[in-house]
Parts: structure tokens; C-alpha cells; sequence
């Protein structure tokens, strides 16, 4: 349960709204988005001071003890900036290794996540199914020592996040492992990707030593999953806000045959239709993230819902958008090409929208 106020909240969405206003603009985002690293240090240590990094760790570790609302509410503001960080990454891992009920590694690993630590989770392998088939990497223990085998691809930030949390296959099911950046055996590969501004790696495991993280094994993975579906409704709802505040706000001004374009009609139409889905999508992604926050009996229906909602609503509304604009928007100069290939990899993230139908349809009992 959050322990953070509404008003507290709100504050802290407008402090980090303003901070990614002045230091992740267009430019910003351009340029940080070429650089190997894929981030900007200055702005990292700025996110760290704002204690984002720690959002939804608890105040026992140094965080500030926030939940699936916060994180919902606070990667809207990323979404809508196009932020390049390893922010999401580490909410991930946080949660997974909250998840693993292992106090020890708690204690251990979680402040220095809050403190600014990068940090990400090696879950499916190449086939990139996001299920229990889908893990490619294997565990074997060595008396009191284990080690880790196999490919974990499409990782967030997998070549340059300090610490790995890997789901890994045991001779008794799934369990959770802490694998450090550089360690002997493990290599990362740099994926390229459609969206310039995330960074995805494919990591190969050769008999990498590992620590286990207690004896949670896939029950921890889907609680983990489940908060990482609300954060990237939140990131996918908060960039089909932006792109629809820009897109109307360009057919206010752009005037053609002596009018200006949005009092066309079938502008006007278009961008009621973006107006329904933006906002669809951000009534989607709260509903999800208060139900998961609550653990509501309909928490997987309102989850799965915003899974597949949120990525068609964003996927949706860019495209419209570069239609709205015309050709300018096909061109490198332009942000709504960014943010439609920000939607169209984010829709892909953890899976196809149809796997997330399916499960919605399951969770109805249909």
C-alpha cells in the first residue's frame, strides 16, 4: 500500500513534469538518444534528487514507499517527455526483487536502486513471448554456488544497467537471480531497435555465477509484470496526451485555402476521434494501476485491459497525427515521428496486444 498522499503526489508529478519541461526537451531527447549510453547523466541525477528512482520502494530501503498509482501517474510525465533513462527499468527490477520475499536482498540491493543505481530484469528469451515457455536462460546449482545458462534477449538498458535481476529455469521451476553488469561469462549485445530512444540488449549467459534471490519462483514474475503493464499503460496513455495536445494545437495555426486546417471537418473528426482515445487510454491506465494498488478483485481484467488499450490508443493516435500534419510529420526534423516509433516498439514491449485480449477475455471468465 502507497504511503504517499494525493497532494503529495500531485507535487511530485508536477516537479518532475517541470523538470522534464526544461532538461528532456526535443533537442535533449535528439541528441541523448545517439550516445551509446542512451541517457543523460545530468538528468539522471536529477530524477535521483527528486527520489523517482526510489518511487515505489519502500521507506524501509530508502525509497519513498509509493505503489502502482505513483508509478502509473509519474511515467505518464515520461511518456509525454519521450524519456530516454533507465527509470522504468529499475521499477522493474525493484518490484521483482520486492517480489522475491528475500529481506536480505531487500536490504541489499533496494537503497542503492533508490540512491540511482541502474538496474533492469532479463525476462524471455528470443522468441520474445513474455511467458513461462518463453524464458531461454537456465540455472544449475554447484553445491552451495549457482550458474546461469542460455540467452535473455530484448532486456531494457541490458548493456549498460549495473545490476540484472534474470528469471531463470530450475530443476524445480522458475526462480530470480542477481547477476552484476561485466560479470565473467556474460556478454551483451545491443539490439537495434525501431525507437531511437530505448535501449534493448540481448545478454548471453555462459556459466555466470549467480546469487539466488529467495524461493519466490513465477508468482513473483507475474506480480512483476503485472506492475510493468501499468507503468507502460501510464508511459503509453501520457504520449498519446502530448501528441494530442501538439497535433491540435498545429491545426489551429496551419492555415490552408485561407482557413485554418481544424475547422475542416474531417480534421475536426479526426481529432474527436484522438481526443477519445487519449483519453480512453489514460482512464484505462488509472483504473489498472488503482485496482492493482487496492489488489481488487478485477485487477487482472483492469490490467490486461489497459495492456491492450493503451498500445492501440497510442499506436492510433500517432498515426493520426502524422496524417493531421502532413508531410512534414514523415520528416526527421518533426517529433511526431518519434513518438510513433515510441508507440509502435512500446506496443511490442512485453508482447503482442492480442496476447493481452486473451487474457482480458479469461480474467471476464468469457
Amino acid at each position: 500500500m502507497s504511503t504517499i498522499t494525493a497532494e503529495d503526489r500531485a507535487a511530485m508529478t508536477e516537479s518532475v513534469r517541470r523538470l522534464l519541461a526544461n532538461q528532456n526537451t526535443e533537442a535533449d531527447v535528439r541528441r541523448t538518444m545517439e550516445t551509446p549510453q542512451g541517457y543523460d547523466d545530468a538528468l539522471w541525477a536529477k530524477l535521483v534528487e527528486l527520489g523517482v528512482t526510489g518511487l515505489t520502494i519502500p521507506t524501509d530501503y530508502d525509497g519513498l514507499g509509493g505503489g502502482p498509482v505513483e508509478l502509473e501517474r509519474i511515467m505518464e510525465e515520461a511518456g509525454a517527455a519521450l524519456l530516454s533513462a533507465p527509470l522504468f527499468s529499475g521499477a522493474m527490477a525493484a518490484a521483482l526483487i520486492e517480489a522475491s520475499g528475500d529481506t536480505a536482498a531487500m536490504q541489499r540491493l533496494l537503497p542503492g536502486i533508490a540512491g540511482g543505481r541502474t538496474a533492469t530484469v532479463a525476462f524471455t528469451g528470443d522468441a520474445g513471448t513474455w511467458t513461462e515457455d518463453g524464458v531461454g536462460v537456465s540455472a544449475h546449482a554447484h553445491g552451495n554456488h549457482w550458474a546461469l545458462d542460455g540467452v535473455a534477449s530484448y532486456v531494457q538498458h541490458g548493456a549498460n544497467a549495473d545490476l540484472i535481476i534474470v528469471v531463470a529455469k530450475t530443476h524445480d521451476g522458475f526462480a530470480l537471480f542477481e547477476v552484476s553488469q561485466g560479470a565473467e561469462g556474460l556478454t551483451a549485445e545491443v539490439l537495434p531497435t525501431f525507437d531511437h530512444t530505448q535501449r534493448l540488449a540481448k545478454l548471453s549467459f555462459a556459466h555466470v555465477d549467480a546469487t539466488k534471490l529467495g524461493t519466490a519462483g513465477w508468482e513473483a514474475v507475474e506480480r512483476m509484470r503485472d506492475v510493468a503493464l501499468v507503468g507502460l499503460a501510464g508511459e503509453q496513455a501520457g504520449g498519446a496526451r502530448r501528441v494530442l495536445e501538439f497535433t491540435t494545437q498545429y491545426a489551429k495555426q496551419r492555415i490552408q485555402f485561407g482557413r485554418a486546417i481544424g475547422s475542416f471537418q474531417a480534421i475536426k473528426h479526426m481529432a474527436a476521434d484522438l481526443l477519445m482515445e487519449s483519453e480512453s487510454a489514460i482512464s484505462a491506465a488509472r483504473a489498472a494501476a488503482a485496482a492493482l494498488a487496492e489488489n481488487a478483485a478485477d485487477k487482472d481484467a483492469a490490467v490486461a485491459l489497459a495492456a491492450f488499450a493503451c498500445a492501440d490508443a497510442f499506436s492510433k493516435v500517432t498515426a493520426d497525427a502524422v496524417q493531421m500534419h502532413g508531410g512534414i510529420a514523415f520528416t526527421w526534423a518533426h517529433p511526431a515521428h518519434l513518438y510513433l516509433r515510441r508507440a509502435r516498439a512500446d506496443a511490442q514491449l512485453f508482447g503482442a496486444a492480442s496476447m493481452y485480449r486473451e487474457r482480458y477475455l479469461k480474467a471476464l471468465g468469457a
